[in-house]
């Protein structure tokens, strides 16, 4: 049994005629290993098997695909399909997800073994191809905890944006999906779209041959989840208007447009399926504004499963008007960290573009910002990847950009943007 808890960290003194309240929610969820070894599961690994995979990436691919079988579980349904400008399930072979066991997983991976590098890329034909496979799957096993791996080295180039939009608009709300782009011709905005709207991770990875670790890792993770389709419940007075609800740790998430109205005043915001792990979320809400030394609930937040309304953990944001200085004026720390990581992804994220766009002066000033945020963040990874784009002078602080920069760098860089990093030192509640 996992067991969730809810936590809000939040300032919860305004002053007179402000109405704007802010909250983080952290949401740990704990419970006995043994859960998710009883957990049901699929899993669908696709493989882009384009013609730009030869030249040995597609060697290290199959490597990876089956390492990532081997470290399925027994009883857990998969499949693998080969992705090109079509989508082949080349395990098993009748259409339906099969579970893992010794003769299963031998059969998968002597077809992987078989994989061929030809052809065009059209990911959505390959999102919508496993969105099939798990709605099968799911007319059998309500339940069952759904996840993918996507893997892909370049741009989704044979299948035009319309049918790419149809298709992963098809498959939001299927299936989790942990995306991995390696080599440096992949698009990082295209890739990251998919790991959005299907609730996974993007990663870069700089060499062929470090796929099959992480592979592995990617797939111990999946195992490791214990309950699916979790959805964060706000609810809001009638007076009120709820700003955003945004994912802030481990990565960067804008929820906010993902919402399932339940009633007028409550929306269902999704966050996958969960195992032992911790995330943060930040809720921003508008009040009317109150008199000194009144108190309201700005907003209820509850975690809740949708398909039974369960509720496993619930925490209030609250304002109340103050006419203390002190009290109204002081920001949050976990507010203020969570909102500098947002700051600093956006930053990133417009400096690359504006680089890539030749305007190096927009360039600089957001990277050498950003360099900042990270730097008091305690963003080491973030800062350590800036100094490979721009140099900061350590005397006066001035930024100037690279003239060289290396593209698997740059890719690093945005891709890993959106990872956050906690606080140093949880603060006092």
């Amino acid at each position: 049994m996992t067991d969730f808890t809810i936590r809000v960290d939040q300032n919860k003194y305004l002053p007179a005629g402000s109405q704007e309240v802010h909250g983080i929610i952290t949401v740990e969820a704990s419970g006995p290993v043994r859960s998710a070894s009883v957990a049901e599961a699929a899993e669908v690994i696709i493989i882009d098997t384009s013609g730009s995979m030869s030249y040995g990436k597609i060697n290290d691919a199959r490597k990876a695909a089956q390492a990532a079988v081997d470290t399925l579980r027994d009883g857990v349904h998969f499949a693998v399909i080969s992705g090109n400008h079509q989508a082949e399930v080349i395990f098993p072979g009748s259409g339906r997800l099969a579970p893992a066991d010794f003769h299963s997983r031998q059969a998968a991976k002597e077809a992987i073994a078989r994989l061929r590098a030809e052809g065009g890329t059209a990911m959505g034909r390959w999102l919508r191809r496993a969105a099939d496979l798990f709605s099968a799957h799911q007319a059998e096993h309500p339940g069952a905890i759904r996840h993918a791996i996507l893997l892909t080295d370049g741009k989704n180039e044979h299948e035009p944006a319309p049918e790419f939009d149809a298709n992963l608009a098809y498959s939001a709300g299927k299936f989790v999906c942990d995306c991995r782009g390696v080599g440096t011709d992949w698009v990082v905005a295209e890739v990251r779209r998919i790991g959005s709207t299907l609730l996974g991770s993007v990663m870069d990875v700089r060499r062929p041959e470090e796929l099959e670790a992480d592979f592995r890792a990617m797939t111990e993770a999946a195992m490791g989840k214990t309950v699916a389709d979790i959805a964060l419940r706000v609810w809001a007075p009638r007076a009120a208007k709820l700003n955003f609800v945004k994912q802030v740790s481990p990565a960067l998430e804008d929820l906010t447009g993902r919402r399932t109205e339940v009633d007028a005043l409550t929306g269902d915001y999704p966050t996958g399926a969960w195992g032992g792990e911790t995330r943060e979320y930040h809720v921003s809400v508008s009040v009317p504004p109150g008199n000194v030394g009144q108190e309201m609930r700005a907003a209820l937040v509850k975690l809740v499963q949708p398909a039974t309304g369960e509720v496993m953990a619930s925490g209030n944001i609250l304002a109340q008007w103050s006419d203390d200085p002190v009290q109204s004026t002081r920001i949050n720390p976990r507010v203020a960290h969570y909102t500098g990581q947002q700051e600093l992804a956006s930053l990133i994220q417009e400096g690359l573009q504006a680089r890539n766009d030749g305007d190096v002066e927009t360039a600089t000033a957001r990277l050498g910002k950003a360099r900042g945020i990270a730097e008091r963040a305690g963003n080491e990874e973030t800062a350590k990847l800036l100094d490979k784009v721009i140099d900061v002078d350590p005397a006066t602080g001035t930024a100037r950009l690279k003239r060289v920069v290396d593209k698997a760098d740059e890719i690093a860089l945005d891709t890993r943007s959106v990872r956050t990093v906690r606080m140093r030192k949880d603060p006092e509640s």
